[in-house]
């Protein structure tokens, strides 16, 4: 297994990139950045690359909203140009929350959208004359804009004519869109031991369509870590981030995350959080974040505990072990669980 840290959101962007870069000396294989509706994923990106050596640089995740299916691959392009092939395009739907209320854009036929802008990608990475009859109308047909609209192919030479593309998912047609189409899958809030019963049909619907060309699917996933005789406190550092999926990251009967959690056998508890959450009682909100799912979606614990949870992803069909260290010392931490992933 390979070992990936997202880069720290809503904080100093240079800070963190310089921290994290740090890390590659320690065996960090990815890095992951993401954007919501702060800053922009993609500048910080260019400043990994050029922070760094080794590691993969990838989005997690850019929406496909916000980014016509051609500037997402000029982004993918330009990254991998500039890391020397070391770029990941992650994306994902995103919620109707910031796509129509920060993006002013309508969150519509979002797994449609998906494949197109997947395979419009790939068209782009090998330099192909761009026609496109869908979504995405590539030209423009006549009636629309100025009419001057014609078939155009990317002007530069990517460093590679295929750059991994990972889609952010949670629902079974997502899912299965992504065990199809995509070289990776960005779960959240994975439960290595209950997985295969929320996601295995899907997944498996989904492989059965996929071109032996993709090879295997890569499953990212993981969570907080840290190692040590005394740190189980620290599994409550992510009750207010988990509130906050559940709770804040949607509206009622639209909300992926909540969804998930009825899922994995925890109905009432989601519902609890949610309506905690959406009253504007965010510390009851965490709170009422079962235990249970702190312990099984964090790597938190004695070594014996954490070496046995890399395991139990790694039987799950985790590919790439995805951590947010914790503590003073956050290299030990990334050194020890990348022994643990050999």
């Amino acid at each position: 297994m390979r070992i990936a840290t997202p880069l720290a959101y809503a904080t100093d962007p240079r800070g963190g990139a310089d921290e994290v870069a740090a890390w590659e000396q320690d065996g960090l294989d990815v890095v992951w950045v993401s954007e919501a509706y702060g800053f922009d994923a993609p500048t910080i990106m260019g400043y990994l690359a050029a922070k760094t050596t080794r590691m993969q640089i990838g989005s997690a995740i850019l929406p496909i909203y916000s980014r016509t299916p051609a500037l997402l691959a000029q982004t993918a392009s330009g990254l991998d140009a500039m890391s020397g092939g070391r770029a990941i395009l992650g994306i994902g739907a995103s919620g109707p929350q910031v796509i129509e209320g920060w993006h002013g854009v309508a969150y519509d036929r979002p797994l449609a959208r998906t494949r197109e802008v997947i395979r419009i990608c790939r068209q782009v990475w090998r330099r192909e004359t761009l026609v496109n009859d869908g979504i995405y109308q590539l030209p423009l047909t006549k009636g629309e804009g100025t009419g001057l609209g014609k078939p155009l192919k990317i002007l530069t030479h990517p460093v590679r004519d295929r750059i991994p593309i990972y889609v952010a998912s949670l629902g079974d047609k997502n899912v299965q869109m992504t065990a199809e189409l995509a070289d990776g899958w960005l779960p959240f809030l994975y439960d290595p031991e209950r997985a295969v019963d929320v996601w295995g049909s899907a997944l498996a619907a989904g492989g059965r369509k996929r071109s032996a060309d993709l090879g295997p699917l890569e499953v990212v996933a993981g969570g907080p870590l840290a190692i040590g005789p005394d740190v189980t406190g620290l599994r409550d550092l992510a009750r207010p981030l988990i509130a906050l999926y559940v709770g804040g990251m949607g509206a009622k009967g639209r909300n992926f995350y909540h969804d998930l959690l009825c899922r994995y056998g925890y109905a009432a508890e989601a519902d609890r959080i949610q309506d905690l959450y959406l009253a504007g009682h965010k510390a009851e909100a965490a709170a009422a974040v079962p235990a249970d799912l702190l312990e099984r979606a964090s790597l938190i614990g004695p070594e014996s505990y954490v070496r046995d949870r890399v395991q139990a992803y790694r039987d799950a069909g985790v590919t790439i072990l995805n951590v947010t260290p914790l503590g003073t010392d956050p290299r030990r931490l990334i050194a020890a669980v990348k022994d643990m992933a050999r």
